[in-house]
């Protein structure tokens, strides 16, 4: 059996399989990429989120600035740092933004560290939170969360930089993790306003 997959950047992956020793009979499917999210939140809706609060100082970030802003020399996100400045905030705790499901958490090394995503599902709409050079992580993948909820600690990458948390809110939840950075912010929302609007 001949197995060939085609994939289109929409809401939908065609797969078409052939067996060519049966007379070339074949099939068709067609998945929605969401299904399985779709599933997860319908069989959970108490975890569709309907409000978001900062990550730090929940749920204003009191005690917190905004150190690097989203598209400040193209910063693909917002970096979180307690107000002492320097390493006085590595292991406060971070709280998830919203009710959802974590897709992902664990140490991915280089810049980034130990790092947790969260997939929400909010009016409808999928969106992602990205939260990177944790010290801790505190959840698992598979776990579904409230907003609030503490998922890690504030971390260094290991050293790399002074203690902050750099938050990323994507509304595509397929893409790789990237670099932090890019000219092109397709894909990324400015986290802070799309906080203080949801």
């Amino acid at each position: 059996m001949i197995l060939v997959c085609f994939l289109y950047k929409n809401e939908s992956e065609t797969y078409f399989a052939s067996d060519l020793n049966t007379n070339n009979r074949g099939f068709i499917i067609t998945q929605n990429k969401y299904h399985k999210y779709d599933s997860i939140f319908k069989n959970n809706p108490e975890f569709i989120s309907k409000s978001f609060d900062f990550p730090v100082g929940k749920p204003n970030a009191k005690g917190y600035y905004n150190a690097q802003k989203f598209r400040n020399n193209n910063h693909l996100g917002d970096d979180w740092n307690g107000v002492g400045g320097g390493n006085t905030d590595l292991g406060d705790p971070i709280y998830s933004i919203g009710h959802g499901y974590v897709s992902f958490a664990e140490n991915i090394g280089g810049g980034w560290g130990n790092v947790i995503r969260i997939i929400h599902q909010y009016q409808g709409k999928y969106y992602e939170s990205v939260y990177a050079h944790c010290n801790t992580i505190n959840v698992q993948k598979g776990d579904l969360i409230k907003k609030g909820a503490m998922v890690g600690t504030i971390g260094n990458a290991g050293g790399l930089y002074y203690a902050h948390l750099h938050l990323e809110i994507r509304d595509n939840i397929f893409m790789d993790i990237g670099g932090g950075y890019a000219e092109d912010p397709t894909g990324y929302l400015d986290p802070t306003k799309f906080i203080k609007n949801n």
